[in-house]
């Protein structure tokens, strides 16, 4: 599974309105580092980050595992509202 397609299936399931969710890869200057960019809504933005970030921790961790055994590079993830 792509790493776009891990974390947009995982914020899906956090948020209430599935089709809000946006989910796309930015290059970056780096070509060991991979940015992905999470959009949700605003009034969903702390489903996705829970308490004290633990959710968001959670994500970019599971994201990044996946990342070391397919790939091997680094990811950022970057959460935003619109």
């Amino acid at each position: 599974m792509k790493l776009v397609e891990l974390t947009q299936a995982i914020v899906k399931e956090l948020v209430t309105d599935k089709d809000s969710v946006t989910v796309k890869e930015f290059p970056s200057e780096d070509e060991n580092t991979i940015t992905i960019q999470v959009m949700v809504p605003e009034d969903q933005m702390g489903r996705v980050i829970g308490k004290q970030g633990k959710l968001a921790k959670s994500l970019r961790t599971i994201v990044q595992a996946s990342s070391y055994v397919n790939e091997n590079k680094r990811v950022n993830i970057n959460i935003d509202s619109y």
